[in-house]
């Protein structure tokens, strides 16, 4: 019909929609409780709840940015990249929230969880882990970072012993990954607590 106008759709709108990623989406009905509940926290609540995941505030800012998640999924996701884009000193500071295998922070639920491996080992094995605990830091400047959620007390010793003899700098792409899998399981754990 001649002289009848339409509603224009307002172009920013459809223009912000777009830029919208998995990440930025809106929160739906198929979140879990404790990733709903961490993408309402107030900055200062989920910055604490973060730096219990990963030391590195750079990496918790990243994670903070793109609130709220759709998805647990997301949130993984969005945990490897900020994980890969870590610079050196940042990574240094991320390390430094990990208290060497054997020797879990007191009171520290997620690293006396994550270290259970540990806890029946024998007070050789205990011994020998702690020598080369020292070892390691010794010659890499830093603590023995492995994902050791399910990895017994000999499994963590022989891969402290098979990665000593590496170089920096295949150090610190290992440990980059083994932080980035600690990152995943303890987000995981905070996006699905009260299920």
């Amino acid at each position: 019909m001649e002289g009848v106008s339409y509603p224009q759709p307002d172009r920013r709108e459809a223009k912000n929609a777009q830029r919208k990623t998995a990440t930025e989406a809106p929160v739906t009905s198929s979140s879990t409780p404790g990733l709903a509940r961490f993408n309402t926290l107030a900055d200062d609540e989920a910055t604490t709840a973060l730096h219990e995941v990963c030391a590195s505030a750079a990496w918790g800012r990243a994670i903070l940015s793109r609130r709220p998640y759709a998805t647990t999924e997301a949130l993984l996701l969005a945990s490897d990249a900020a994980t890969a884009a870590l610079p050196p000193k940042e990574l240094a500071d991320a390390m430094a929230g990990h208290p060497p295998i054997g020797r879990p922070k007191p009171g520290d639920p997620a690293s006396s969880r994550e270290q259970r491996g540990m806890a029946g080992a024998t007070e050789e094995l205990k011994a020998e882990m702690l020598e080369l605990n020292l070892a390691y830091q010794k010659r890499f400047g830093h603590v023995f970072l492995i994902c050791a959620t399910g990895a017994t007390g000999e499994q963590m010793r022989d891969a402290v012993k098979s990665r000593i003899g590496n170089s920096p700098e295949q150090e610190r792409g290992i440990v980059r990954t083994e932080l980035g899998k600690i990152n995943r399981i303890r987000l995981t754990r905070l996006a699905t607590e009260g299920e």
